[in-house]
């Protein structure tokens, strides 16, 4: 019986604990013997390893973050560290990866498929940053998230007259911002693509409430780029709203994954052991125009996503 194993790495997402219940069922059916690497790549280099039956995936469909765990290591780049890793899973009888996690994770997958191991490469992070695919485990879930959270500060800065400048995450990526910024109806979006001018956010601000006569107004703002606390107190001072800034951080990561991500996990999953089962390797699973498709990771980590100029003329257009 041939074996393989399954680890998650990098930023936990929802959805995750999924496609690791979609790898082990699909993989016994399919007659592989599966095993679990626990905190990702540092996992796999000390040998963190379990064999995983139908019972250990049992109810984990509806949990968030990983049951495998994670975790970032920085020097699996070098080649002593992967082939540490490569005896680990050599020893074990073991010549079959599937990697969960972004695009430091794929490297990751690339680079021991180089080395002689099958490894494909799964999509999983809330950031739905990663090149090649439409959507990753994860987005979905913490796009409600904000979208819940937002829902609940729109009803309160109603009711006092405020505008709530509030963060996501993103990793300099814009994908949670301007998805959400569509759903939640905001005013103002502010990413790393498109411009930042403290001068004109707030002379929008004022026609808004002067010209518009809005009573509130809500600012969705990409991770990393400024303080939404200042913006916020100099909106109090120079505007008649009142300002307040919201960091929602990893609240976003966190609950019970939603239907799509549950059945992306699912459908990634079964993919990535047929996969396997014909022996290829250096492969990564992708959503691209409602089908699961594989292609080179070399190749996805550089496709360009173009459908983001579509989503900020469809936000200008609706704001």
């Amino acid at each position: 019986m041939r074996k393989i194993a399954v680890l998650t790495s990098g930023g936990d997402a929802p959805g995750m604990n999924g496609a690791i219940r979609a790898i082990v069922r699909v993989g016994i059916k399919r007659g592989f013997e599966v095993y679990g690497v626990y905190e990702g790549y540092k996992g796999l280099v000390a040998g963190n390893i379990k064999k995983l039956g139908y019972s250990d995936v049992s109810e984990i469909l509806s949990k968030g973050g990983t049951i495998l765990e994670s975790s970032r290591l920085l020097s699996f780049k070098e080649d002593k560290v992967q082939e540490q890793a490569i005896h680990q899973l050599k020893q074990r009888g073991i010549d079959g990866l599937v990697v969960i996690g972004g695009d430091g994770s794929y490297k990751g997958a690339l680079a021991l498929s180089q080395k002689g191991i099958d490894c494909i490469a799964i999509p999983g992070t809330i950031d739905n940053d990663i090149n090649g695919t439409d959507e990753t485990i994860g987005f979905h879930t913490a796009l409600y998230n904000i979208i819940d959270a937002v829902n609940k500060l729109r009803d309160t800065s109603s009711s006092y007259h405020r505008c709530f400048v509030v963060e996501v995450m993103g990793n300099h990526a814009d994908n949670l911002a301007i998805y959400s910024a569509i759903a939640c109806g905001s005013e103002i979006v502010i990413t790393d693509k498109t411009e930042y001018d403290e001068n004109k956010i707030i002379e929008e601000l004022k026609i808004r409430e002067e010209e518009y006569h809005k009573k509130h107004a809500i600012i969705i703002v990409s991770e990393k780029i400024f303080d939404v606390e200042k913006l916020a107190n100099r909106i109090s001072e120079e505007t008649g709203y009142s300002g307040r800034s919201i960091v929602l951080g990893h609240i976003q990561r966190g609950g019970s994954p939603v239907p799509e991500d549950r059945i992306l996990a699912s459908k990634m999953a079964e993919e990535a052991i047929c996969l396997l089962e014909k022996r290829k390797s250096g492969l990564c699973i992708c959503m691209k125009d409602n089908q699961i498709i594989s292609k080179n990771i070399e190749e996805a980590l550089i496709e360009k996503n173009e459908n983001h100029d579509r989503l900020y003329q469809l936000f200008l257009d609706l704001a």
